[in-house]
């Protein structure tokens, strides 16, 4: 039976999401649940817990906390989401892809442009970082030597097969995730006196109160919360290559969410309770300080090493989804065919190799912007993750919308009717405007509101010099 139009879609003649999701067919689906959840913790878990985490201390003092609780809330809103839409149309262009069928062309297109560019210049960004963390072995060896060692694994690893990709993924993921809990392990004993002398809670309320910026600054530290769970929404993209989606994806989500929050939530408690969190300084470790606290020998290597692999776990997670973007608005017939076709392994190579260019592009506009890039880099890529799950969350709406209309089946995940991605609609908006006055992120909005206006003119001039058609040839714009 065929599928009935979406409601409200704005083209002539309404792409069915049937068509729209078999235009991505061919990805081999062998990714188990433990390997795509892995896959979400390595896009989220990078340096800027282990290393920018301080940023949000600054901001909120030891109410921290909830400003990472408050982080968490709204990422829970986009998990229901996005498990929900993914369970139902399992497809690698995730996101972007029902964006389009449930909102409109425009929609689908922009979304998965900007992230796609925004996941370019993040693992070129991370490649570089890898490279810096590298000179403190080998302090006379030049970066370029790394950086080019590390790209080529990393292509490699994105190449050979997905079954391969997941296991490597899996691996490098789980050294944060061990460092992570031996850190909670050991923060929590020297909180409570186990083996330790005892730090006590004094430090939550020692230095001007529990909230010494009031509730601004807890409400300022929530975008660092939330830049925190960025990096989530890669799992909705695995969809195209899990062994179960409708099984795997939304246990995958809930498996890197909930890891997420223990984390984050956990991990900074314990940091403001044992550090003072006036003695935390922006261009160090907390989780470093604790370790040496500890008396844990070489704890500089021991981190070093672990943000070195974080580092390249996550440019391995986002040239996965940066691929798999690029795959699907080529399949959709927004990029060159070529983009769309897969290997003998049924791996998107031609689209992982297009995705790797921010590699070289960071290494070659870093010479000349040193600063500079890299500030551009982090406020667009914020404004990517952002508008991303804005488009997220209005589509959600839509779906339910559709589906209640209909009277067809999905998988409920979370509460009933729309107010859940409602509200979380609302918060991520808040947070983006908010941005504004978080230092360092103003360039979010200066970097990505002009951009959105330049995509935005690319798709109409595009779509009125060439209508988009469908791989077999059906008109999906009339």
């Amino acid at each position: 039976m065929t599928e009935p139009t979406i409601a409200g879609a704005s083209s002539v003649s309404d792409p069915q999401p049937a068509a729209i999701v078999a235009r991505e067919a061919g990805l081999q689906r062998d990714l188990t649940p433990a390997q795509l959840a892995m896959i979400g913790l390595g896009s989220s878990i990078g340096t800027g817990l282990f290393l920018g985490s301080a940023i949000a201390v600054k901001l909120a003092g030891p109410a921290v906390i909830l400003s990472f609780i408050g982080g968490a809330c709204i990422a829970l809103t986009m998990m229901w989401a996005l498990a929900e839409m993914a369970a139902a149309h399992p497809a690698a262009g995730s996101f972007g892809l029902y964006a389009e069928m449930y909102l409109h062309p425009w929609a689908g297109y922009a979304v998965r442009l900007t992230y796609w560019f925004c996941m370019m210049v993040v693992v070129g960004s991370e490649v570089v970082a890898a490279s810096i963390y590298c000179r403190l072995w080998f302090p006379t060896t030049p970066s370029w030597v790394w950086i080019g060692l590390f790209s080529l694994v990393i292509l490699y690893v994105n190449t050979t097969s997905i079954g391969n990709l997941g296991i490597f993924e899996y691996w490098l993921s789980m050294i944060k995730v061990v460092t992570i809990v031996a850190f909670l392990i050991l923060g929590a004993a020297l909180l409570f006196g186990v083996g330790f002398s005892r730090i006590g809670l004094a430090n939550y309320t020692a230095h001007g109160g529990f909230q010494p910026h009031g509730w601004k600054g807890v409400g300022l530290g929530v975008v660092l919360g939330l830049f925190s769970f960025f990096g989530i929404e890669v799992v909705g993209s695995t969809a195209g290559e899990a062994a179960d989606p409708k099984v795997a994806v939304p246990k995958a989500l809930r498996r890197a969410l909930g890891a997420l929050v223990l984390f984050y939530v956990a991990g900074l408690a314990l940091v403001v309770g044992i550090v003072p969190w006036t003695q935390i300084g922006l261009g160090e470790s907390p989780f470093v300080r604790v370790f040496q606290t500890v008396g844990i020998p070489a704890a500089s290597h021991i981190m070093n090493f672990v943000v070195l692999t974080a580092a390249l776990s996550s440019a391995v997670a986002n040239l996965y989804f940066g691929a798999r973007l690029a795959y699907s608005l080529s399949r959709g017939g927004y990029l060159p065919a070529v983009l769309g076709r897969l290997s003998g392994k049924d791996m998107p190579v031609v689209a992982v190799l297009a995705s790797a260019g921010g590699m070289a592009a960071a290494l070659a506009l870093s010479e000349y912007f040193k600063d500079s890039l890299f500030v551009f880099m982090i406020g667009l890529s914020t404004f990517g993750a952002l508008f991303a799950w804005l488009m997220t969350l209005l589509t959600h709406v839509a779906f339910r919308r559709f589906h209640k209309r209909q009277g067809l089946h999905y998988l409920q995940l979370g509460p009933p009717g729309p107010w859940a991605s409602l509200i979380g609609l609302g918060a991520v908006l808040a947070v983006l405007v908010s941005t504004w006055w978080v230092p360092g992120f103003r360039i979010t909005l200066q970097a990505g509101l002009p951009w959105l206006g330049f995509v935005t003119v690319c798709y109409f001039v595009w779509r009125k010099a060439r209508p988009r058609s469908s791989p077999g040839g059906e008109s999906f714009d009339g």
